[in-house]
């Protein structure tokens, strides 16, 4: 069961809400590089209100996708894209279900 998670909520900037779209789409592509990553998604909430939700058995998953190639493409690209401070919530799961 995962027990540990991320969940970061962005804001698009004016005029950016189809490139920020874009980068979270490619964003997938880097899971290759995180085998410690259980789960991970990127959401839409409305037009310039996005999320990313990832999950993980462990502190060692987390730590290594903190220190990994997806939030260091977030952290580079964050001011261009996003208003408002960047806030990474490390929350804990309570209970899971995911395909086997």
């Amino acid at each position: 069961m995962t027990q540990l998670a991320l969940f970061v909520q962005l804001k698009a900037k004016a005029g950016k809400e189809e490139e920020v779209a874009a980068f979270l789409t490619g964003a997938s592509a880097l899971l290759q590089q995180e085998p410690l990553t259980v789960a991970w998604f990127a959401v839409r909430f409305d037009r310039s209100t996005f999320g990313i939700f990832d999950a993980f058995d462990g502190e060692e998953g987390r730590q290594a996708h903190l220190n990994g190639p997806i939030a260091a493409a977030l952290v580079a690209k964050y001011d261009d894209l996003f208003e408002g401070p960047l806030d990474i919530r490390q929350i804990e799961v309570l209970a899971d279900r995911l395909p086997v």
